[in-house]
């Protein structure tokens, strides 16, 4: 039997020296996708206001955004506003901007963590061509201040939180005029706004001028810029990614056409989506948008993610978008539960698991007896109802992929992509089992691989080509705002826009990631280490929570910092002796040390991990990586140059 092939070379594509030829998607080999039809009334939607629109539509009343009220430091339930409510709200928080004097085409701010207001701000961006710019202070203050100060920002709509930041900078930020207050503005953020001479005001009064002084919304474009989105990046200074209108409705529309096609889900009326992944990024507010021109209901987690399985169990949504670093928890708390029982019930759970294994291969994905007798109580972990998960951001490991279509009976889809193409490069496809692959460019984009010489990667490489993804296509940025050497760097004049990760084209035509250009390095003997990959099967050990690789280049082994996993740990600890121990205490003790390297050369050798690619030596510590104490970016990757700096000290002792 022939293989299906997921994607096909580019009908006469040159030949180019030190490059493969381009791919596109066998669903479009012809023409890539730039727009979508609009369900209810034919017309084509081209930007992000008209995304709105046809969400609005196709509602016909229905709810769209909702959060949790705290009440006396309780979270309450659900409290729903309707998607003609916010069209309304945005409207005329939208004019209301326009009496503060900002006009068409302008840059204003947004800095708060995910909450009801950021999306309507953003809405009524897109309705009156206003251009959003996301702030987070996670990237520190001089980040904050360069970017504020390079789009001459005058407006800032922030929560209270992130207004004293921004008072706090005031005397560097020259530009800023006004700060609009999410919720409440309290006496004392007033008392300090009026100290400084600072136009304060709170967000429901912008909306209320807007209701009171109506103003007719000029509408975008689809050339006009929607956002400038600065990249967190893990060095030097950020990069302010140019989007337009455009850019983000062809990747709204590529998804519009796989579903058409079956090979994606399509969200509706009666979907839900749990919006906790950073709005200051991409691909949220993606999400959204597809989540918006499907008229599906949007509940805000309450603003901390260690309780946003709380949110989970109450929202009980039927979407769940995430990143590795969860679905990786979630696994390794399943599977360390099960190992913990034994007896009957990991008996039931191993046999349960391999039935339905055996289903995946068939492309099923649901058990009529398993999935009540063994799996329901996994899946109550994500509310009991989700239909599909979504995974981006990072690889994530094929048994996790597995793991989670067999545990919670859903579809699964890995995503891969940037900011630089409004999170649209490749997804892989529904009916597509095959765990370890991002799938084929997505319907708006072609993507080709160029040789990488020093690594031995090429696109002539057998089996399997090899080397820099490189993608041009219709979701493609237009620039680095105001930095021509930046964007000359990164995108060609014919349009081709280099990501930065290493690629390989499967025997069906399917990207398989393989690392980061810059993160791979070469041991002392010659090897070369993609640390990515054994972070993701070290990862998935019950006694891991995090972990970090490193190789020195005049040094033959890697070594690697490890955060136990709390709980696990204490297990153990109860188990050998060490009982009355704190966590911070067991991290310090030589036979924990002894016993994770042990236990991780063990696990690394049984998942296929090279001798060189085996840990030599680990230092252990109880302090998480984190996005607060700068060794996580806000999309939870590692910052491997802040993590060496971090542990140089560590890093040395264990060579010695």
């Amino acid at each position: 039997m022939v293989a299906q092939m997921y994607s096909v070379i580019v009908p006469n594509s040159p030949d180019i020296p030190g490059e493969g030829k381009p791919r596109r998607s066998i669903l479009c080999p012809e023409k890539l996708v730039e727009n979508y039809p609009s369900v209810k009334t034919g017309t084509t939607i081209k930007t992000l206001h008209d995304n709105f629109l046809e969400g609005v539509l196709r509602a016909e009343g229905g709810h769209f955004i909702g959060h949790r009220p705290i009440v006396d430091g309780v979270p309450q339930g659900y409290v729903w506003e309707s998607y003609a409510q916010v069209n309304d709200r945005v409207t005329n928080f939208g004019a209301g901007l326009s009496h503060l004097g900002l006009a068409p085409k302008q840059n204003f701010g947004i800095f708060s963590i995910n909450r009801p207001e950021w999306t309507m701000s953003e809405l009524a961006g897109y309705m009156y061509n206003y251009v959003t710019v996301p702030l987070y202070d996670t990237l520190g203050f001089s980040a904050i201040e360069y970017i504020v100060n390079q789009t001459e920002m005058q407006i800032i709509i922030a929560s209270p939180d992130k207004a004293s930041i921004i008072l706090a900078m005031k005397f560097n930020l020259p530009s800023v005029k006004t700060l609009v207050i999410m919720g409440e503005v309290d006496n004392a953020l007033e008392a300090e706004a009026q100290d400084l001479n600072f136009n304060i005001i709170s967000w429901s009064d912008v909306e209320r001028r807007g209701l009171e002084r109506p103003v007719k919304a000029i509408h975008p474009t689809e050339d006009d810029i929607a956002t400038i989105c600065y990249t967190s990046g893990t060095t030097g200074t950020p990069k302010g990614v140019i989007l337009t209108h455009k850019n983000f409705v062809a990747t709204v529309g590529s998804f519009h056409m796989l579903a058409r096609h079956g090979k994606f889900f399509l969200p509706s009326n009666t979907d839900c989506h749990i919006s906790y992944l950073p709005l200051a990024h991409v691909f949220e507010r993606v999400c959204q948008a597809i989540m918006i021109s499907g008229s599906t209901r949007v509940g805000f987690y309450q603003g901390d993610t260690l309780k946003l399985l709380d949110d989970v169990a109450v929202l009980q949504p039927t979407i769940f978008v995430s990143v590795p670093r969860l679905f990786n928890r979630i696994y390794d708390k399943v599977m360390a539960g099960v190992k913990a029982k034994g007896g009957l019930a990991a008996f039931l759970f191993n046999r349960a698991f391999s039935a339905k294994k055996a289903s995946l291969e068939k492309g099923i994905v649901e058990h009529t007896l398993w999935d009540r007798l063994v799996f329901g109580t996994i899946r109550a972990r994500l509310g009991g109802k989700v239909k599909h998960i979504v995974s981006a951001s990072a690889p994530i490991s094929p048994d996790v992929v597995d793991f989670l279509r067999i545990c919670f009976s859903a579809d699964f889809y890995e995503g891969y992509g940037q900011t630089e193409q409004a999170a649209g490069l490749s997804v892989s496809y529904r009916d597509d089992m095959i765990s370890g692959q991002v799938g084929p460019p997505q319907l708006c984009a072609e993507v080709k691989l160029r040789d990488i010489p020093s690594m031995n990667y090429t696109s002539q490489d057998k089996p399997y080509p090899r080397g820099e993804i490189m993608i041009r296509g219709t979701s493609v940025f237009k620039g680095y705002y105001n930095a021509p050497e930046q964007t000359a760097e990164t995108l060609s004049a014919d349009g081709w826009a280099s990501t930065g990760d290493v690629g390989m084209w499967d025997a069906q035509g399917r990207l398989v990631l393989i690392d980061r250009v810059k993160n791979i390095f070469k041991l002392a003997q010659g090897e070369y280490i993609a640390p990515e990959k054994i972070e993701a099967i070290l990862a998935k050990h019950h006694f891991v929570a995090q972990v970090f690789v490193y190789g020195h280049s005049l040094e033959a082994s890697l070594v690697g910092v490890v955060v136990p996993d709390a709980e696990m740990l204490k297990l153990w600890a109860n188990e050998n002796g060490l009982g009355d121990k704190s966590f911070e205490e067991l991290c310090a003790q030589p036979l924990v040390r002894t016993t994770l390297l042990g236990e991780l050369g063990a696990f690394g050798r049984e998942n296929d991990l090279k001798g060189f690619e085996i840990l030599k030596n680990i230092h252990v510590t109880h302090e998480q990586f984190s996005v607060e104490n700068d060794l996580l970016t806000p999309t939870f990757k590692l910052k491997r140059h802040i993590a060496k700096g971090k542990y140089s000290a560590e890093i040395e002792k264990m060579y010695e």
